[in-house]
């Protein structure tokens, strides 16, 4: 900009600018290096509390695993085991948990979306396992599969969303059976970003992987992790065999899971925050190890689901103070055990998008962030306790991912000296919008949400009194119009069709998971 005013500065770039502006840009954000100090709870002291007792609830309690090759795989690990219970020492989990990876990348088909994950590298991932969802008029109704389509082709345009997901709804025009194929496909095909794979039954599992080595390559995959896979445990200390052959699955080809307790604070875990971690960090160092004991080396994440339970109802509570301490806890378990970790982002109850959907997300995306969390998942759309996806909520909460990203970026730098300067060339009484420096960074120097209406209310009222449903909405319809797919290879396209139509030969149709085909 060397030799010109600020007129032709202003004149000249106005036209540009505003094109700028009104211009879609559906690049997704690089990985979140997360630069913003770790909100911790505990000091040193209490962490390893945490961990004595932890150790103690897995050596004297002991954890059940429903599974006989896992309790084959524990014996022979030296672990102590009756029946199904199993009592693994300390040293034996410490011994086995040192080689899971601090920090690896996922690898998507385009690889300018491949994304590092671990330490102070993070990701946004949208909600999954929904059993409805508000469409596109804001009708609650059963999912299917051209909705689950919709929601993957929304979440590659997200700029802050990493990952499309798997069945972020239940496409309940598919046979139960056989439907984890074509969620496969939808994720595959829609995005090219990475993407979750279905745990639902080992055979499912073992389909997702198949289908993945088909994407990327057999030897790729055995190398390289490109999919996730979440195992929940029934709280309290169980895993079950269907969880623990999903894990085996993924493990052996080289494949993430997230070890995930599931937690309901107060009805399967003490009614206490400080025991309620204890209890978790067992489970999942727990079944860490056993990823270990499957694949030494292999890339696995410390998970868990977290709610609270009213004491006046039964209901799980999202948004809640003490979920955003566990939160603050299990992210300091994590790091001091040195490995990968996932936490759930904007959850919450609220049968609609209104003030508690916003409070609740808002409340535990930002404890999700400040606790330093890697894989933040269910940050789309999530609502009704999960019960369904909502589309204008997807929307909105996209765009607080992106304004959470910014935060995390921390503080810029790049242009203090130039802006300290234009304080010198404004002088006491002036304004800085007509500025060179204020036209070269108000892009930039705030974020602008297109979600949140700033304007004055007679401006508001004069554009129709739209409210936040309403503007998501009409975004989403805007997004689908302008979707553009990410073409599939041909021929990896017709080898991964034809890949299902065998497998749906294969598995007879049927309202149960598959187990035996």
């Amino acid at each position: 900009m060397q030799g010109h005013t600020p007129r032709a500065i202003r004149s000249g770039g106005r036209s540009a600018r505003r094109a700028t502006r009104e211009a879609s840009d559906f690049s997704m954000l690089p990985g979140l290096v997360n630069q913003l100090p770790n909100c911790e709870v505990m000091d040193e002291a209490q962490v390893r509390r945490i961990d004595e007792a932890s150790m103690s609830i897995l050596e004297n309690v002991g954890i059940v695993f429903r599974d006989p090759i896992a309790l084959e795989d524990w014996r022979k690990a030296g672990a102590d085991v009756e029946g199904e219970l199993v009592r693994p020492d300390r040293g034996l989990i410490r011994e086995l948990i040192k080689t899971i990876p601090s920090n690896f990348t996922y690898h998507a088909r385009n690889p300018e979306r491949s994304v590092r994950l671990g330490g102070k590298h993070a990701m946004f991932i949208p909600m999954t396992g929904a059993p409805y969802l508000r469409d596109l008029d804001d009708v609650r109704r059963n999912p299917t599969m051209d909705d689950l389509a919709m929601f993957h082709k929304l979440a590659h345009m997200m700029p802050a969303l990493h990952s499309s997901a798997h069945h972020i709804v239940e496409p309940y025009d598919h046979a139960i059976s056989q439907r984890h194929l074509r969620i496969t496909y939808s994720s595959m095909k829609h995005s090219d970003k990475t993407f979750m794979g279905m745990t639902t039954s080992p055979k499912n599992a073992e389909d997702v992987l198949d289908m993945c080595a088909i994407l990327f390559g057999a030897d790729f995959i055995d190398s390289h992790p490109v999919v996730t896979g979440n195992c929940n445990a029934n709280s309290p200390l169980v895993w079950d065999e269907t969880m623990l052959g999903a894990m085996r699955a993924f493990n052996r080809r080289n494949q993430p899971v997230l070890c995930s307790p599931f937690v309901l604070g107060g009805a399967n875990t003490p009614a206490s925050v400080a025991p309620t971690v204890a209890q978790l960090n067992a489970e999942a160092l727990s079944a860490l190890a056993y990823t270990q004991l499957i694949r030494k080396g292999c890339p696995a994440i410390y998970g868990h689901y977290l709610a609270t339970v009213s004491m006046k109802s039964g209901a799980p509570m999202a948004g809640t103070p003490e979920i955003s301490l566990m939160n603050y806890m299990i992210g300091q378990m994590a790091r001091f055990y040195g490995v990968p970790w996932r936490s759930s982002t904007t959850l919450g109850g609220s049968k609609v998008l209104d003030a508690q959907a916003g409070y609740e997300s808002a409340s535990t995306l930002s404890a999700v962030v400040h606790s330093g969390a890697n894989y933040m998942w269910h940050a789309a759309g999530w609502n009704e306790a999960g019960m369904h996806c909502s589309t204008a909520k997807f929307i909105v909460d996209a765009e607080q991912c992106a304004m959470a990203y910014r935060m995390a970026e921390g503080v810029r730098w790049d242009d203090f000296d130039e802006g300290i300067a234009a304080i010198s060339d404004v002088g006491p009484g002036g304004h800085y919008l007509g500025h060179p420096h204020t036209l070269e960074n108000f892009q930039r120097a705030f974020f602008m949400p297109d979600m949140l209406d700033n304007n004055s209310i007679e401006q508001w009222q004069a554009e129709g009194s739209v409210e936040i449903t309403q503007r998501a909405l009409t975004r989403a319809r805007k997004l689908l119009s302008e979707y553009q797919e990410p073409k599939l290879d041909e021929a990896t396209d017709e080898a991964l069709l034809a890949y299902i139509a065998r497998r749906e030969r294969e598995i007879p149709e049927a309202d149960a998971l598959n187990q035996d085909y």
